[in-house]
Protein backbone atom coordinates (compact mmCIF):
# COMPACT_ATOMS: atom_id res chain seq x y z
CA UNK A 1 0.00 0.00 0.00
CA UNK A 2 1.15 3.45 -1.00
CA UNK A 3 2.36 5.30 1.95
CA UNK A 4 0.76 8.68 2.54
CA UNK A 5 2.91 11.31 3.92
CA UNK A 6 2.36 14.94 5.58
CA UNK A 7 3.78 18.19 4.27
CA UNK A 8 6.22 18.62 6.23
CA UNK A 9 8.64 16.16 7.60
CA UNK A 10 11.08 17.14 10.27
CA UNK A 11 14.44 15.75 11.37
CA UNK A 12 15.53 16.10 15.32
CA UNK A 13 19.06 16.76 15.76
CA UNK A 14 19.69 18.19 18.78
CA UNK A 15 23.07 19.55 17.87
CA UNK A 16 21.55 21.69 15.85
CA UNK A 17 19.03 23.53 18.72
CA UNK A 18 20.01 24.83 22.09
CA UNK A 19 17.16 22.60 23.39
CA UNK A 20 17.82 18.91 24.82
CA UNK A 21 16.54 16.00 22.40
CA UNK A 22 13.25 15.50 24.82
CA UNK A 23 12.72 19.23 24.81
CA UNK A 24 12.69 18.98 20.77
CA UNK A 25 10.22 15.71 20.44
CA UNK A 26 8.06 18.18 23.12
CA UNK A 27 8.03 20.58 20.51
CA UNK A 28 7.59 19.03 17.62
CA UNK A 29 4.31 17.11 19.00
CA UNK A 30 3.13 20.72 20.67
CA UNK A 31 3.10 21.91 17.07
CA UNK A 32 1.20 19.24 15.08
CA UNK A 33 4.47 17.93 13.39
CA UNK A 34 2.88 14.41 12.00
CA UNK A 35 6.40 12.84 10.82
CA UNK A 36 9.95 12.83 12.75
CA UNK A 37 13.35 11.29 11.45
CA UNK A 38 16.04 11.20 14.18
CA UNK A 39 19.58 11.92 13.38
CA UNK A 40 22.17 11.46 15.99
CA UNK A 41 25.42 10.92 13.37
CA UNK A 42 28.25 11.10 16.66
CA UNK A 43 26.63 8.91 19.60
CA UNK A 44 27.97 5.45 20.22
CA UNK A 45 25.48 2.42 19.38
CA UNK A 46 24.16 1.58 22.98
CA UNK A 47 23.37 6.00 23.61
CA UNK A 48 21.96 5.85 20.40
CA UNK A 49 19.88 2.95 20.98
CA UNK A 50 18.93 4.23 24.12
CA UNK A 51 17.77 7.94 22.69
CA UNK A 52 16.05 6.13 19.66
CA UNK A 53 13.89 4.29 22.09
CA UNK A 54 12.85 7.22 24.74
CA UNK A 55 11.94 9.46 21.61
CA UNK A 56 9.95 6.08 20.19
CA UNK A 57 8.35 5.87 23.27
CA UNK A 58 7.49 9.48 23.55
CA UNK A 59 5.81 10.16 19.78
CA UNK A 60 4.28 6.32 19.32
CA UNK A 61 1.09 7.26 21.76
CA UNK A 62 0.64 10.38 20.12
CA UNK A 63 0.11 9.04 16.62
CA UNK A 64 3.48 10.63 15.07
CA UNK A 65 5.32 8.75 12.71
CA UNK A 66 9.28 8.26 14.02
CA UNK A 67 12.05 7.01 11.74
CA UNK A 68 15.61 6.48 12.46
CA UNK A 69 18.64 7.74 10.69
CA UNK A 70 20.67 5.06 8.76
CA UNK A 71 20.02 2.37 11.38
CA UNK A 72 17.36 -0.06 10.67
CA UNK A 73 19.01 -2.38 13.81
CA UNK A 74 18.32 0.79 16.15
CA UNK A 75 14.59 1.80 14.44
CA UNK A 76 13.75 -2.17 15.17
CA UNK A 77 15.18 -2.41 18.61
CA UNK A 78 13.46 1.18 19.64
CA UNK A 79 10.64 0.40 18.23
CA UNK A 80 10.50 3.07 15.68
CA UNK A 81 7.96 3.42 12.93
CA UNK A 82 11.00 2.82 10.54
CA UNK A 83 13.85 3.76 9.06
CA UNK A 84 15.53 5.78 6.30
CA UNK A 85 18.96 4.74 4.50
CA UNK A 86 21.19 6.91 2.46
CA UNK A 87 23.03 5.29 -0.28
CA UNK A 88 26.00 5.08 1.22
CA UNK A 89 23.84 3.28 4.08
CA UNK A 90 22.89 -0.42 3.66
CA UNK A 91 21.30 -1.63 0.78
CA UNK A 92 17.67 -1.31 0.59
CA UNK A 93 16.86 -4.79 0.38
CA UNK A 94 18.91 -5.70 3.13
CA UNK A 95 17.53 -2.74 5.31
CA UNK A 96 14.13 -4.51 4.32
CA UNK A 97 15.52 -7.92 5.66
CA UNK A 98 16.13 -6.29 8.93
CA UNK A 99 13.08 -4.37 10.00
CA UNK A 100 10.60 -7.19 8.40
CA UNK A 101 7.85 -6.21 5.94
CA UNK A 102 5.34 -3.71 7.92
CA UNK A 103 8.29 -0.75 9.04
CA UNK A 104 8.47 2.02 7.09
CA UNK A 105 11.50 2.51 4.81
CA UNK A 106 12.78 5.42 2.98
CA UNK A 107 16.22 5.71 0.93
CA UNK A 108 18.15 9.28 -0.21
CA UNK A 109 18.78 9.46 -4.02
CA UNK A 110 20.74 12.12 -5.77
CA UNK A 111 20.35 11.52 -9.90
CA UNK A 112 18.12 9.90 -12.03
CA UNK A 113 19.50 6.36 -12.15
CA UNK A 114 18.95 6.09 -8.16
CA UNK A 115 15.51 7.07 -7.98
CA UNK A 116 14.97 4.89 -10.99
CA UNK A 117 16.53 1.76 -9.04
CA UNK A 118 14.69 2.61 -5.62
CA UNK A 119 11.17 2.68 -7.40
CA UNK A 120 12.28 -0.91 -8.27
CA UNK A 121 13.29 -1.17 -4.46
CA UNK A 122 11.53 -2.30 -1.34
CA UNK A 123 11.51 1.56 -0.50
CA UNK A 124 8.29 2.87 0.63
CA UNK A 125 9.27 6.56 0.13
CA UNK A 126 12.73 8.09 -2.85
CA UNK A 127 14.34 11.10 -0.92
CA UNK A 128 15.48 13.34 -3.72
CA UNK A 129 18.09 15.68 -2.91
CA UNK A 130 19.92 17.89 -2.28
CA UNK A 131 17.64 20.11 -4.09
CA UNK A 132 19.43 23.39 -2.55
CA UNK A 133 22.31 23.53 -1.51
CA UNK A 134 22.71 22.56 2.86
CA UNK A 135 24.97 23.38 5.36
CA UNK A 136 23.86 20.44 8.19
CA UNK A 137 26.02 17.37 6.70
CA UNK A 138 30.00 17.76 5.72
CA UNK A 139 30.10 16.19 2.31
CA UNK A 140 27.05 16.93 0.84
CA UNK A 141 25.88 16.04 -2.48
CA UNK A 142 26.17 17.72 -5.27
CA UNK A 143 22.87 20.23 -5.93
CA UNK A 144 20.27 18.60 -8.20
CA UNK A 145 17.91 21.46 -7.96
CA UNK A 146 14.34 21.39 -8.54
CA UNK A 147 14.88 19.28 -12.21
CA UNK A 148 15.57 16.03 -10.52
CA UNK A 149 12.38 16.43 -8.34
CA UNK A 150 10.52 16.80 -11.51
CA UNK A 151 12.01 14.20 -13.28
CA UNK A 152 11.18 11.89 -10.47
CA UNK A 153 7.69 12.89 -10.31
CA UNK A 154 7.65 11.27 -14.07
CA UNK A 155 9.57 7.94 -12.72
CA UNK A 156 7.63 7.23 -9.94
CA UNK A 157 4.35 6.60 -7.93
CA UNK A 158 5.86 6.20 -4.97
CA UNK A 159 5.90 9.63 -2.37
CA UNK A 160 8.99 11.82 -3.14
CA UNK A 161 10.67 14.02 0.05
CA UNK A 162 12.51 16.57 -0.88
CA UNK A 163 15.45 17.34 1.33
CA UNK A 164 18.21 19.85 1.26
CA UNK A 165 18.48 23.00 1.95
CA UNK A 166 14.74 23.80 1.98
CA UNK A 167 14.07 26.79 3.58
CA UNK A 168 10.26 28.93 4.13
CA UNK A 169 10.70 30.87 0.90
CA UNK A 170 11.24 27.70 -1.23
CA UNK A 171 8.55 25.26 0.29
CA UNK A 172 6.12 25.69 -2.11
CA UNK A 173 7.72 25.90 -5.56
CA UNK A 174 9.77 22.32 -4.31
CA UNK A 175 6.11 21.14 -3.81
CA UNK A 176 4.92 22.78 -6.79
CA UNK A 177 7.73 20.47 -8.88
CA UNK A 178 5.93 17.19 -7.58
CA UNK A 179 7.28 16.45 -4.07
CA UNK A 180 4.73 15.29 -1.57
CA UNK A 181 6.62 16.25 1.48
CA UNK A 182 9.65 18.41 2.50
CA UNK A 183 12.29 17.38 4.68
CA UNK A 184 13.33 20.71 6.98
CA UNK A 185 16.46 20.88 10.09
CA UNK A 186 18.13 23.82 10.38
CA UNK A 187 15.66 26.64 8.74
CA UNK A 188 13.44 25.16 12.28
CA UNK A 189 16.07 24.83 14.09
CA UNK A 190 18.17 27.36 14.27
CA UNK A 191 15.35 29.11 13.88
CA UNK A 192 15.02 32.36 16.79
CA UNK A 193 11.29 30.76 17.13
CA UNK A 194 11.40 27.21 16.11
CA UNK A 195 7.19 26.77 17.58
CA UNK A 196 6.58 29.82 15.11
CA UNK A 197 8.75 28.79 12.25
CA UNK A 198 7.29 25.27 12.26
CA UNK A 199 3.34 27.44 12.02
CA UNK A 200 4.57 29.16 8.92
CA UNK A 201 5.28 25.75 6.41
CA UNK A 202 1.80 24.62 7.95
CA UNK A 203 0.21 27.50 6.77
CA UNK A 204 2.58 27.11 3.50
CA UNK A 205 2.31 23.88 2.50
CA UNK A 206 -1.09 23.62 3.30
CA UNK A 207 -1.32 26.68 0.61
CA UNK A 208 1.14 25.05 -1.63
CA UNK A 209 -0.90 21.36 -1.47
CA UNK A 210 -4.21 23.32 -2.72
CA UNK A 211 -2.12 24.90 -5.49
CA UNK A 212 -0.83 21.71 -6.67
Amino acid sequence: MRLVLPRLYVILDASLSSLEETACAELLAGCGVRLVQYRNKRAPARELVTGARRLAEFFRPRGISFLVNDRPDVALLAGATGVHVGQEDLEVEEARRVLGPEKWLGVSTHNREQVIRADRSPAGYIAVGPVFPTSTKENPDPVVGLALIREARSLTSKPIVAIGGITLERAAEVVAAGADSVVVVSDIWRAPDPRRRIAQYQKVLVSGAAAA
